[in-house]
């Protein structure tokens, strides 16, 4: 099993101040109107039933992926069930491990808070803190990011206050719980908050039929969660956002327009534009499946066939204009593609890192490439 640290780059990404301000100016923005009643009535017209409900709590560790054009960030996409949370924090002094020891107070506060915050709002001001946690992903010692998950049980289990001994946590694929309309239990013992790390977003797959039946009778704090996720990380949101005609009904300032303007990529459904014209430009277009997550199924303009293009299903296949990430000299190899990943809870910050890879963002691994320090400049 790799370790954090292999995941780790040691190049130093510069972001200029005024990127991060506008970064954060576009986060408060989108989570501002995910909470508008015309937004929400619009957006619950393209997801389904499970995204409609809504479970009276937000999301922990969201995260708003950017690329940078010169002091203009361009958002490229938004998750709900980011990873690398913990990297962020570790990029910055490579040499700590990630124990609930080695983390600053102040930063460790302020990421129980957010999980502290959901189940105080999922009870109804009944908890102050979540009695038993459980963090699930499918097949999770598989995963390339399961040592951070272990960081976040051992946080969890240190999570005390005066006359506790921390709050049970452990790590679970969905088929072993043992979830219903009556709750969810993990070898007998009763779990009040799920940290949902698994990509089935809409919870659609038979594994998570009992964690569906839970949430849904508010049974168990599953965060994050479908509504969280068909309000603010469907990639059809993207299309709403850059579109100044549909956003008119949100009374949004010139300000707040222009912000839109500048910091997102025109987009579409494919179904919604005229091929032909498509295929012309394609070489400024990236081509994206709805439905899918970590860059898998992207296409680039420039590489793809007439034949493939062809068989692209127009409903669920998302066109974004080409924004090609910034380069970040790395020690001993070729400059590195970079992306920026502002994490969040809400409309705050907890933390932003950079991701250097070559080829796909999923392609971390290659030598000199991982999750770096942003040095803010």
């Amino acid at each position: 099993m790799s370790s954090l640290h292999d995941n780790l780059s040691r190049a130093i990404v510069a972001l200029p101040a005024a990127a991060l301000r506008r970064m954060l100016k576009l986060v408060r923005l989108l989570d501002r109107l995910s909470h508008h009643p015309e937004y929400r009535s619009q957006v619950y017209t393209q997801v389904p039933d499970i995204a409609r409900y809504d479970p009276g709590h937000d999301a922990v560790m969201m995260c708003y992926d950017f690329h940078l054009a010169g002091d203009i960030p361009r958002l490229i996409e938004v998750n709900t069930n980011a990873g690398g949370g913990l990297l962020a924090y570790l990029a910055h002094d490579p040499s700590l491990p990630i124990t609930p020891e080695s983390l600053k107070a102040n930063f460790k506060k302020r990421l129980l808070q957010t999980f502290a915050e959901e189940i105080y709002q999922f009870s109804g001001g009944s908890k102050a803190r979540p009695e038993r946690i459980v963090i699930i992903d499918e097949e999770p010692t598989q995963q390339f990011l399961y040592p951070e998950m272990c960081a976040f049980a051992d946080l969890f289990n240190a999570w005390g206050v005066p006359g506790s001994e921390g709050v049970p946590s452990e790590i679970a694929d969905p088929q072993q719980l043992d979830a219903s309309v009556d709750g969810v239990w993990l070898d007998g013992q009763p779990v009040d908050l799920v940290y949902n790390r698994h990509c089935d977003f809409y919870l659609e797959s038979e594994s998570m039929a009992g964690l569906r039946a839970a949430y849904l009778a508010g049974k168990v704090c599953l965060s994050p969660n479908p509504h969280a996720y068909g309000l603010l990380a469907d990639k059809r949101r993207l299309v709403l956002w850059s579109d100044p005609v549909k956003r008119a009904v949100f009374s949004l300032s010139s300000a707040e327009q222009t912000l839109l303007d500048e910091t997102l990529p025109a987009c579409a459904l494919l179904a919604d534009l005229d091929l032909q014209q498509v295929w012309a430009a394609r070489k400024q277009r990236v081509f994206k499946p709805v439905d899918s997550f970590g860059s898998r199924g992207v296409l680039l303009g420039g590489k793809i066939s007439r034949k493939r293009f062809d068989q692209l299903p127009a409903t669920t296949t998302l066109v974004q204009e080409l924004v090609p990430p910034s380069l970040t000299e790395v020690p001993d190899t070729d400059p590195m593609k970079t992306d920026l990943r502002l994490y969040t809870y809400r409309d705050r910050a907890l933390g932003v890192t950079a991701r250097l890879y070559r080829g796909q963002v999923t392609n971390l691994r290659t030598p000199g490439g991982g999750f770096a320090r942003v040095k803010v400049v």
